[in-house]
């Protein structure tokens, strides 16, 4: 593995939950060589955590609807409690890591959604990313750790996916430095059939991909994450894999997963 390129890691909010799965990640990511950023998702802790404070949860097409309150349970459990402990447990294996939200040294900038029929709330699109922030970061050999906790110039946070993050950051990075884009989660792959887990499809170009869904054989939750795969590549990431976050190590070698081309 090229210690000369950036590995920019996407784990899944199913991984989160599981802390089992999330420490066998935490140990491969750890042992990776060379640069790294993590971006995680939040997994259903702020579902429950809102749940527990009575606070009505609403979703669109799988996109939480960020209302104050939400934003308040969203930035605790997210840029706090799992953004730290995730820190805390690399940091125990001996890969200093730092963690970052959006807002921490302009990191991510962003605004507030825009639909034409539906107010997502504090809900965030990005704008900008820091590399001169990240550059530094990395240049000190720190790993660092983003929750999907965005800011825009008047000091409102924002709720922002955690997919987009890490393509939006893997974009602006490979203007600096060969960049490989992973996004892990708790499938093997891009499953031609969701019932199948050994379904993995090995490489997925765009016509494929144009094809997969026409016949409807990937389904809601896949299409945004491959969009951001294939723009990401457009905009000049070298790589984009798809898959288990438990086989890290495997996935970023070409031996399992999917990977977009």
């Amino acid at each position: 593995m090229n210690e000369n390129k950036l590995y920019i890691i996407k784990v899944g909010g199913n991984i989160i939950d599981d802390a089992t799965k999330l420490s066998t990640f935490l140990s491969s990511f750890s042992a990776l060589k060379g640069k790294k950023i993590l971006v995680h998702g939040g997994g259903k802790l702020a579902t429950k955590l809102a749940a527990d404070l009575s606070i009505p949860q609403q979703m669109v097409d799988g996109r939480r609807i960020t209302d104050a309150e939400t934003l308040k349970v969203v930035t605790m459990v997210y840029a706090g409690l799992i953004n730290k402990q995730v820190v805390a447990s690399l940091n125990a294996l001996n890969a200093p890591s730092i963690g970052l939200s959006g807002a921490d040294g302009n990191c991510i900038t962003a605004h507030k959604r825009v639909h034409p029929s539906i107010d997502f709330g504090f809900v965030g699109d990005v704008d900008s990313v820091n590399t001169n922030l990240i550059l530094s970061l990395l240049h000190m050999d720190l790993n660092i750790i983003i929750a999907p906790i965005t800011q825009d110039k008047t000091g409102q946070l924002l709720n922002t996916n955690a997919d987009t993050i890490a393509q939006e950051i893997a974009k602006a990075m490979a203007q600096h430095i060969p960049v490989t884009l992973v996004y892990s989660f708790e499938k093997k792959g891009v499953l031609q059939d969701v019932n199948d887990e050994n379904s993995a499809i090995p490489m997925i170009n765009r016509a494929l991909f144009d094809q997969l869904k026409k016949d409807k054989a990937i389904f809601a939750g896949m299409i945004p994450k491959l969009d951001n795969a294939f723009a990401a590549l457009q905009a000049g990431v070298e790589k984009v894999i798809i898959g288990d976050a438990t086989e890290l190590s495997a996935l970023i070698e070409g031996k399992t997963g999917t990977a977009i081309c």
